[in-house]
């Protein structure tokens, strides 16, 4: 008897109406994501500091503060001061100085400092997890060589960060394929679970899910410190780890895991036997029970889990936390029911050819509504953690975000020729699939009939044949899933599907553990709207006149390579008749008014007759400076010239 399959016109008119309707849905969707609203961040990021980043100031500061965008945890060797020789000149004491909105801590200095560049070096836990370090210099009367070098490593860098990234990228896999393939399992094909390819992708995705989770915690600790694998034993570091909402949120999904752990028991185990039994009305109805039962505790667990991300995590900090904490819960589960849903597709339709084509239309459905709930929660996060498009384009998280959209767009291009191939497969007899089924039905039949018999006789020749027999089944197999043409197409659409996945998963992970835009674009040292010029040294001459006898002249200034940080400064005094002018006295002095920072004075040292000259000239940020130079020609006269130049 033939099954009589939908009407072909209507599967094309569904299938090709798909792309339109989710192409409308993200474009309203995009049209709000960066609208205005008040700044915020999700990594920690140094919004000022006292004295700042380059400062050359009169007298000794008492102490040095720091202030960051949002509450990060410290301890009394976050702030390091180094004297020019190297050696530590602050107290080692924290100084909780916030109070209400603000987040600043400092320590303090030993009196008595002498003149010289001294180096500030800090590191921080942000309140999204994740380690932040940072340093800069400041001066007191006037720059000087410094002897400091800071390591290369810091937290969150090394060989550690690359295991703990590793193992935070196994544990998004992990709960993608674990979430996505129970999923598939109660949502669209329940015989599922009586599969022993599936009940291998379930658990093996618990496992590794479970031990990734272990490793992060073990890890944490030199991750957010030291970054050495030998302090990942410190059991007193551990213990300080499990103080923090990162090592609680761990432990609190090792917890769940557990829970996780009873619900694959009961689904491959008590449901899965009452699946294959035939049973009454009565085991109907229990089955039925037993299956929202497993509906309503997996969704439970599989909340729980992708809460002890969104507690820990970006969603965790910055504006609207109440709100962000819940999406992100959403776009967790919304991912991973896609995914991982693809994942146990994948397999099902490669271990499993008499899936039936009715669950794979019921997966493809539930996967459009992933990724319409994907798109929206998306967007609300991507509004929330770049705000503008200067971020967007400018800064390492936004342009990983535009990558992540690209590889969406190319995943749902591929979806969209998936659900092409799922409308064919309604259009195919379904008395394909059952003759294949008979044929080996009786085949096996007739096997293990040879094989009981032979059994009887010689238990080794029984063995062979049992052998035999699975490969004959196995070729069975892949024949029945070769003859169907529609069934080969969607497998293949759905592996490149899975393909992309995978690196769309990669991208995830990175953005993750990077410092979003908003917070990128509010750090000390950063200036979207800085001038970029050339790497170049800067030249300029200024005329100028004291009133007094001789007062004429100019002067040329020469500052090399005219970047951000440290340069050379020379200076040439020059008569009108372009000799040398042996001046009493030449100072300079640069400002940069847009960021209320300066005047930052420079005293060059006499080089030779009408000419004066600096090192180590500290220009902390870019933009437009304003270079004063004030030359006195006499005892009474002195005037002072000025000129602005672009410092990139």
């Amino acid at each position: 008897m033939t099954a009589t399959a939908p009407a072909p016109s209507a599967a094309r008119v569904h299938a090709t109406a798909l792309l339109p309707r989710l192409t409308l849905v993200l474009a309203a969707l995009l049209a709000t994501l960066f609208a205005v609203a008040a700044p915020a961040s999700a990594h920690a990021a140094l919004t000022a500091s006292d004295p700042k980043d380059g400062a050359v100031v009169a007298t000794a500061p008492a102490q040095v503060t720091l202030t960051f965008s949002e509450q990060v945890a410290m301890g009394d060797d976050s702030i390091r001061v180094l004297d020019p020789q190297g050696k530590r000149i602050d107290t080692g004491e924290l100084r909780d100085m916030c109070s209400g909105s603000i987040v600043r801590y400092g320590t303090a200095l030993h009196s008595g400092l002498p003149n010289g560049t001294y180096t500030v070096a800090w590191q921080a836990v942000s309140a999204d997890s994740h380690p932040v370090a940072g340093a800069f210099t400041f001066s007191i009367g006037a720059p000087s060589a410094t002897a400091v070098t800071l390591p290369a490593q810091t937290a969150g860098d090394g060989p550690v960060a690359l295991a703990y990234d590793v193992a935070r990228y196994a544990a998004y896999a992990g709960f993608a394929v674990l979430v996505g393939g129970a999923a598939f399992i109660l949502v669209c094909w329940r015989r599922g679970a009586a599969e022993r390819s599936l009940q291998r992708l379930v658990v093996r995705a618990w496992v590794t899910l479970t031990v990734a989770t272990l490793v992060m915690l073990v890890l944490r600790n030199p991750y957010t410190g030291s970054g050495k694998f030998a302090d990942a034993f410190d059991l007193d570091g551990l213990g300080a780890v499990l103080e923090t909402k990162s090592g609680a949120s761990l432990v609190s999904r090792l917890l769940l895991l557990g829970a996780a752990a009873l619900f694959i028991a009961v689904l491959f185990g008590a449901y899965a036997r009452r699946l294959q039994a035939e049973g009454s009305a009565a085991d109907a109805k229990a089955d039925s029970d037993l299956l929202f039962g497993l509906a309503i505790g997996g969704a439970v667990v599989a909340c729980g889990v992708a809460a002890t991300w969104a507690l820990s995590e970006h969603a965790s900090t910055g504006i609207q936390p109440g709100i962000a904490m819940p999406v992100d819960i959403l776009h967790l589960l919304a991912v991973a029911t896609w995914l991982g849903g693809l994942t146990a597709l994948l397999v099902a339709l490669h271990k499993a050819p008499g899936i039936e084509r009715e669950a794979i239309r019921r997966f493809s459905a539930v996967a459009f509504t992933s990724v319409l709930v994907l798109a929206a929660t998306g967007t609300y996060q991507a509004w929330r953690q770049i705000g503008t498009w200067s971020a967007l384009t400018g800064t390492w998280y936004g342009q990983l975000l535009m990558i992540k959209v690209g590889l969406v767009a190319v995943l749902v291009c591929i979806a969209y020729v998936s659900r092409k191939w799922t409308g064919r497969l309604a259009e195919v007899p379904a008395a394909r699939a059952a003759a294949v089924g008979s044929q080996g039905d009786v085949s096996r039949e007739t096997s293990s009939v040879a094989v009981a018999e032979d059994a009887a006789g010689d238990p080794r020749r029984a063995a062979q044949l049992a052998r035999q027999r699975a490969a004959q089944d196995n070729a069975r197999e892949r024949q029945a899933r070769d003859a169907d043409p529609d069934r080969s197409g969607l497998r293949r659409s759905v592996l490149a599907e899975a393909g992309v996945a995978v690196v769309l998963l990669a991208v995830t992970t990175i953005l993750t553990s990077t410092e979003p835009g908003r917070a990128a674009e509010l750090e000390v040292g950063r200036s979207a709207d800085a001038p970029a010029v050339p790497n170049r040294a800067i030249k300029v001459t200024l005329p100028f006149d004291t009133g007094g006898r001789n007062g004429k002249g100019s002067v040329r200034v020469e500052l090399d390579p005219g970047r951000v940080g440290a340069n050379s400064l020379h200076v040439w005094a020059d008569s009108p008749d372009g000799k040398p002018l042996d001046l009493p006295e030449v100072k300079i002095s640069f400002t940069l008014p847009t960021k209320d920072i300066g005047p930052l004075p420079v005293l060059p040292e006499r080089a030779a007759p009408g000419h004066w000259s600096a090192s180590g000239v500290q220009l902390p940020l870019a933009g437009e400076w304003r270079i004063d130079v004030t030359v006195r020609t006499s005892d009474i006269d002195q005037t002072t010239v000025q000129k602005n130049v672009k410092i990139g």
